[in-house]
């Protein structure tokens, strides 16, 4: 039964070797090993921290280029709804246009016709008067061919006039 229990000269140089190895441990070791190990939970720390600033700045960032890409989207609306409607206006006052110009040109049409026609009426009427004058000349000559049928036209178109 010796082995179980220990003698006090024992007991009192494994607590003195105890304590000595304590002291030393805590001169050499722990204090290298704390800090290390704080040094570690610091580093650790501030690692979350930076990690948790990178999610927030990246969620900032996603949030602008949300943001951006929206505004780049209601942008490209703008545009394309101002060119459609460029377009449109473009078409009409092109319409306009040929249409205005489809009424000039037939305007035109119908003055040129309408001048062509007066032009060949006057024409026409030069030549009636013409061939009527060549016709009276031809019917007085064979009608006054003769001194006496003069004489009976002169008679007559004094007694038809009236002289005031």
């Amino acid at each position: 039964m010796d082995l179980l229990t220990p003698d006090l000269g024992l007991l009192f140089w494994q607590v003195v070797v105890f304590l000595g190895l304590f002291l030393i441990l805590r001169a050499f070791a722990w204090k290298p090993i704390t800090e290390s190990l704080n040094e570690r939970e610091n580093n650790i720390q501030s690692a979350l921290d930076l990690a948790e600033k990178t999610r927030l700045e990246m969620t900032a960032l996603k949030a602008d280029n949300e943001k951006l890409l929206a505004q780049a989207r209601s942008e490209r609306e703008a545009i394309l709804r101002g060119a459609k409607e460029t377009a449109d206006k473009l078409m009409a006052e092109t319409r306009e246009k040929a249409s205005a110009e489809g009424q000039r040109i037939l305007e035109q049409a119908r003055e040129s016709m309408q001048n062509e026609r007066l032009a060949l009426v006057a024409q026409m009427k030069k030549e009636v008067v013409t061939l009527s004058l060549d016709i009276a000349e031809k019917v007085l000559r064979k009608e006054l061919s003769d001194k006496a049928s003069q004489e009976k036209l002169v008679t007559d178109l004094v007694s038809n006039s009236r002289l005031n």
